[in-house]
């Protein structure tokens, strides 16, 4: 499993570059990543990010329909979050945690339930963030992806810990990038 968690890695380093650069080509990118990490995820029993994987897959066809429509290749749109989606996403949010939690706890043997839920809930927002091309999508990945770090250390699967550690740093860059493109529009 090592072999194929390590190109998920990598493939998961290049997604990561090219959300940075705000690039559309993340997209394709993430179509293929999420394929290898659901098989990671369900052999470590972690149901609940193998389930967000399959999210991930359809979110990306999504993202590249999305980021493709009208738009030329320099151009970008990035905004940020309006107010008024701020409380809509929190409950969204928080109610996704508490289903995803239930279903854990009551149907699997998953060894960390409240963390799993936490992070998948917080994927969900985050992804359709990413979508809409909000800057504070950042935000909601820098939690996912501390979090998924300690979580993944614990389960033993150290080139993904490793990612998400990158990921985590590459977070608070990715915002004041990404701020910085919402000026120039």
């Amino acid at each position: 499993m090592q072999t194929v968690e390590i190109i998920g890695a990598l493939i998961g380093l290049l997604y990561l570059y090219l959300e940075y650069k705000a690039s559309r080509w993340l997209w394709p990118v993430g179509v293929l990543m999420p394929v290898l990490y659901i098989w990671i995820f369900f052999r470590s029993r972690f149901y609940a990010d193998m389930a967000i994987n399959v999210y991930y897959f359809f979110a990306s066809i999504y993202g590249w329909i999305r980021w493709n429509r009208g738009r030329t290749e320099g151009e970008t749109a990035i905004i940020h979050t309006p107010r008024r989606l701020i409380l809509p996403l929190m409950l969204i949010t928080t109610l996704l945690f508490a289903a995803i939690y239930l279903i854990l706890t009551r149907y699997t043997d998953s060894p960390v339930a409240a963390g799993d839920s936490f992070t998948t809930a917080l994927s969900i927002t985050g992804m359709w963030m990413l979508a809409q091309k909000h800057a504070e999508q950042w935000w909601v990945w820098f939690a996912v992806n501390i979090v998924s770090c300690g979580l993944y250390v614990w389960k033993g699967l150290y080139p993904t810990s490793i990612l998400f550690a990158i990921y985590t740093v590459i977070s608070l860059f990715g915002y004041f990038k990404w701020v910085k493109l919402a000026k120039e529009n």
